[in-house]
């Protein structure tokens, strides 16, 4: 049995069954048995009816389950209503796929070899999928891996993360309240690190959702049987830079946010600012100001932007890579301490160098990095170094230093005169190098989740 503990109390909130091998085993072998029917014996009807009523579940228990979310995760509670309202839009924009998306017209007739023929593709299920998920948006990351698999028709194993499986373990029984046959989404917790990489390289599982950080996730990805498509969603460091002609209040009342939210625990949150030096004094007075304002606490109050961080063994992580940096020569603007076991202080660093930990690798804390620079393509030119790549942003009101930022730079999405934390759920997510694999979000899951089927019809 697994108990789930509170990151900001450490009290328990919750206790969930693991299995064993042979559990586990019953548990692949009916997604199997499920599967061969390719999604015919629970038409799109079907599976929309469910997807509505699932729907009309979450919205009439949004309160409660942003409370359960909250307890197990740390996110603070006004953050967590909205990931329960975004995994309602989330649901339903699986229903309006399933609704406008379809096979294609093969051309025939063009040549003497396709004379006489008519040829046209739909989609079929790829089959058996499995999605293990992260710990930081335990409801709506949910919601993005296994509704797109019930949707199309695919029969779905889920394995969420061990700080916090109930939110996911709600969304199944949602699910089945909504009238889900209970064999086409099944929750598993394997009971050991062996098992669980077992399960990853079974030869039965035909599509691989994980979203995580990315040792973990190349390592599993190596680990898959020959023919298993996967999607991987990692982190990444991202970038917000700001030039001489930006909006600095607009600069620091969105950084704050960006770079803060959720005690920076978010894989596009902002890590690295490139700023300007020509404007550098003035942004970090009014950032310095703006980030003070950003409430830390008690995840349950609503006037909490910072909470705890997801172990305490992360606290000790981020101040050893903050006093690292400290001691190689970069300057302290805010923060860098440890405020209690599983809090640490919002936290502005200028000019680390760029061979510290926290200039190479994600922090995921609350720590926001100040780049000075001279010439932006220079600066370009560094925030590219790494092996991560994935949401950036710029702030500018200059639409050559936009065009040129949006040509130059390392990235899957560009951002004007915004955070890069900034997403909507129906578009493309995607991590580059180190980031990722593939291609997130409801529409492009759903495209992975399924195969053209062609048919070549000879008159």
């Amino acid at each position: 049995m697994l108990e789930v503990k509170s990151p900001w109390n450490n009290e328990t909130v919750g206790t969930v069954k693991t299995h064993n091998s042979s559990e586990i085993e019953n548990i692949v072998q009916e997604a199997c048995r499920i599967s061969v029917h390719k999604g015919e014996d629970f038409p799109p009807k079907e599976r929309i009816n469910v997807l509505k009523s699932l729907i009309k579940i979450i919205q009439e228990n949004t309160q409660s389950l942003a409370e359960l979310a909250t307890s197990e995760g740390g996110k603070p509670i006004t953050d967590s209503i909205i990931e329960i309202k975004r995994g309602a839009e989330g649901v339903e924009s699986c229903i309006e796929v399933l609704k406008s998306e379809s096979g294609s017209v093969i051309p025939m007739n063009i040549n003497e070899a396709s004379s006489n023929r008519i040829a046209f593709t739909q989609k079929e299920p790829i089959g058996v999928v499995l999605a293990i998920s992260a710990f930081n948006h335990p409801f709506n990351l949910i919601i993005h891996q296994v509704i797109p698999a019930i949707a199309v028709g695919c029969p779905v194993i889920v394995k969420p993360a061990e700080d916090t499986p109930l939110s996911c373990l709600k969304i199944v029984e949602m699910l089945y309240e909504a009238g889900l046959p209970k064999n086409r989404c099944l929750f598993v917790m394997p009971e050991n690190l062996e098992l669980a990489t077992k399960l990853v390289s079974d030869e039965r599982i035909d599509f691989f959702s994980f979203i995580g950080s990315s040792k973990v996730g190349w390592f599993l990805r190596s680990k898959l049987a020959p023919g298993t498509r996967c999607s991987l969603e990692h982190g990444g460091m991202a970038p917000t830079f700001i030039t001489k002609n930006s909006d600095l209040d607009l600069c620091a009342k969105s950084i704050a946010r960006g770079g803060f939210y959720h005690a920076g625990q978010v894989c596009v949150s902002v890590q690295r600012i490139y700023l300007s030096k020509n404007v550098s004094d003035s942004f970090i007075d009014k950032f310095k100001e703006e980030v003070k304002k950003v409430n830390l606490g008690d995840p349950m109050d609503k006037k909490t932007v910072v909470g705890p961080l997801i172990r305490n063994s992360e606290i000790k992580r981020v101040d050893q890579w903050v006093s690292e940096s400290l001691k190689n020569g970069s300057k302290l603007i805010l923060g860098g301490k440890v405020l209690s076991e599983c809090t640490y202080d919002k936290t502005i660093i200028l000019n680390p160098k760029k061979e510290d930990k926290i200039s190479q690798f994600e922090i995921f804390g609350p720590v926001v990095t100040i780049n000075e620079y001279d010439d932006l393509e220079k600066a370009i030119d560094d925030a590219n170094s790494v092996n991560v790549s994935f949401q950036t942003s710029i702030f500018t009101n200059q639409i050559n230093e936009l065009l040129q930022f949006y040509a130059k730079i390392n990235a899957s999405s560009v951002f004007h005169n915004d955070h890069t934390a900034f997403r909507v759920d129906w578009m493309p997510f995607a991590g580059l190098k180190n980031s990722g694999h593939g291609t997130g979000g409801i529409k492009y899951s759903m495209h992975d989740m399924q195969i053209d089927k062609m048919l070549v019809l000879r008159k």
